[in-house]
């Protein structure tokens, strides 16, 4: 009977969604794959949004806003936890209002990225920090399903489609290393699937990828190519939850399309595009990129593109650009003088040629502390201009797992915002950066003391009202101006402090000039032929339109900062 249902339920999903043979062994034949004609944005539409200048706003989903109280209480995580190591409310619907309020448009953000909301463990653990819970969502259960502390699939599906008609990119966090903790709710999965040790040692490329990052983590064997059974725990779980057939019928379905081995990372790659597929996610953080084989990365970015490219073929009507599918990866310590290479002292491995679009600048924090704005503006432009040709870096002043930001006092708040919107590269914000959320917790232990809740009150601060205008005024330039972080950067000169940025790719092109620095009232700046003579400009810090005359503008304002860009 049970045979008979899977096979009725498999057949009329191939009638709906395909089940034809396309590629071969463990891999795409790109040569056999009639990918969909997706090109339906208008002739006459040149969207302004580039991956390679955009602004990322990374939240903790536990963090950020409390959206739906009901779900605050749930699968029994009420052993007392350490500080701030606990579920604290925050959830997807939470994410979805401040879309709506126009939180993240008045901040210029035009990607956001939330910490992973699939099904974590159960249970908790205790490492000499007090019990833990999954919180921050890297501790997967179910990678099938969305935990109920952080809402449900429809939510996520609404999110999404939120963000998308606010012209906001989502990039979904992914993690393919490793499995939760065990717990006495949370089984080890089989041998087959994960390694429980040795514990990495991080001594050459081996013991940085077949080990565990660290104690009772189990290690999934992406190494494993060959064909394994699906864990009994998670096929009882589907059964439990009564959706075992249809899970089992979409899993032959993509094994048959695709016809790859059903090795452990095969089938979290089709648990991972299924919402790509399904809901349109523009794109993927990728979690501990360098201690999993350069091979599996390969084959999740073909399975993502060619996912992306299946839902764009399928709502056309909802295209925001023709962008591909998009990978940011965490190669953990990777920084922009390392070029396109890691190093993991017998091998090096060059990420970018496995998938990956961008990489997460480590070296950012250091630099913005020991560079002026010329020597950082001009050293990162250059980099990207000739070692990264193509692709490009992630910068960031704050995250949820480095406990030396920055700025870790928040002393520092305006000079934090130019550095990182200004300078060449993606931008990403953490949660709070831009209302100075307290990095520095009393009684917290390890990373909690990053990943405190959102101070939204402190919005009513006359203080950090004007930090948060700071912000935004920086944040929406650059997000109108793709050269501001993806164009050419040259100075026009040192004092006072001018420099213009120029973008020409792919049928876009923009320019600004930009001062920072500048004495408060009248201030002549020159132009350098960037625009032409009689052209009228708009000072965006300010809001002041200007002439430009004899190659040069007046603009009479308080502030030290002028943005100026062609009046439209």
């Amino acid at each position: 009977m049970f045979k008979f249902i899977k096979t009725i339920v498999f057949l009329l999903l191939c009638l709906m969604i395909g089940c034809k043979n396309e590629s071969k062994k463990d891999g795409i034949d790109q040569s056999k794959i009639i990918k969909p004609n997706i090109n339906k944005v208008k002739k006459n539409e040149k969207p302004s949004f580039v991956w390679e200048g955009s602004n990322i706003y990374f939240l903790l989903t536990d963090r950020f806003k409390n959206g739906n109280t009901t779900n605050d209480k749930v699968l029994e995580r009420t052993k007392k936890t350490g500080k701030l190591r606990g579920f604290e409310g925050g959830d997807i619907k939470g994410i979805t209002q401040k879309i709506e309020d126009g939180y993240f448009r008045d901040l210029g953000i035009n990607v956001i990225w939330f910490s992973p909301v699939v099904e974590q463990i159960h249970g908790s653990v205790d490492e000499g920090t007090g019990n833990t819970y999954a919180f921050h969502g890297y501790w997967t259960k179910d990678w099938t399903k969305i935990d109920p502390n952080f809402g449900t699939y429809k939510e996520l599906k609404q999110l999404v489609e939120t963000a998308h008609k606010n012209d906001i990119r989502i990039l979904m966090d992914v993690v393919m290393n490793h499995t939760g903790p065990v717990t006495e709710q949370d089984p080890v999965w089989p041998d087959s699937w994960v390694r429980t040790s040795p514990q990495c040692t991080y001594k050459n490329y081996e013991s940085t990828i077949n080990c565990t990052l660290v104690k009772n983590l189990p290690d999934i064997k992406t190494e494993n190519n060959e064909n394994v059974e699906l864990p009994e725990a998670l096929i009882n779980k589907w059964k439990a939850e009564g959706r075992l057939e249809i899970e089992l019928a979409e899993i032959d379905i993509f094994f048959t399309k695709t016809r790859l081995k059903r090795s452990p990372k095969n089938y979290i790659i089709k648990w991972l595009t299924d919402y790509v597929r399904e809901l349109g996610i523009d794109g993927y953080r990728v979690d501990t990129v360098k201690h999993i084989r350069e091979d599996a990365w390969s084959t999740l970015a073909e399975q993502a593109k060619l996912a992306f490219l299946e839902w764009k073929s399928k709502n056309p009507d909802k295209l925001l650009d023709n962008n591909e599918f998009f990978i940011l990866g965490e190669l953990y310590g990777y920084g922009i003088d390392g070029k396109r290479y890691y190093d993991f002292g017998d091998r090096k491995v060059d990420y970018f040629a496995h998938g990956f679009d961008n990489m997460i600048n480590f070296q950012f924090k250091h630099d913005a502390n020991q560079l002026d704005y010329e020597k950082l503006f001009s050293k990162y432009s250059k980099t990207l201009y000739t070692n990264l040709i193509g692709k490009g870096i992630t910068n960031y002043i704050s995250s949820h797992d480095d406990g030396k930001p920055f700025d870790s006092k928040r002393n520092k708040t305006y000079e934090s915002a130019t550095k990182l919107l200004l300078t060449p590269g993606i931008s990403q914000i953490y949660y709070g950066d831009e209302i100075a959320r307290p990095l520095i917790i009393d009684e917290t232990k390890g990373d909690a003391t990053l990943r405190s809740n959102m101070n939204w009150d402190a919005i009513n601060n006359e203080d950090t009202k004007a930090l948060l205008r700071h912000w935004q005024k920086l944040g929406v330039f650059r997000k109108d101006h793709p050269a501001v972080g993806a164009g050419k950067h040259k100075m026009i000169s040192q004092k006072p402090y001018v420099f213009s940025r120029k973008y020409h790719k792919n049928g876009i092109s923009d320019k600004v000039v930009i001062g920072l620095g500048l004495p408060m009232g009248e201030k002549v700046i020159k132009i350098n032929s960037v625009f032409p003579e009689g052209t009228i400009l708009v000072d965006k810090y300010s809001g002041k339109e200007i002439t430009i005359s004899n190659d040069s503008v007046a603009v009479d304002s308080e502030y030290e900062i002028v943005l100026l860009a062609i009046k439209k």
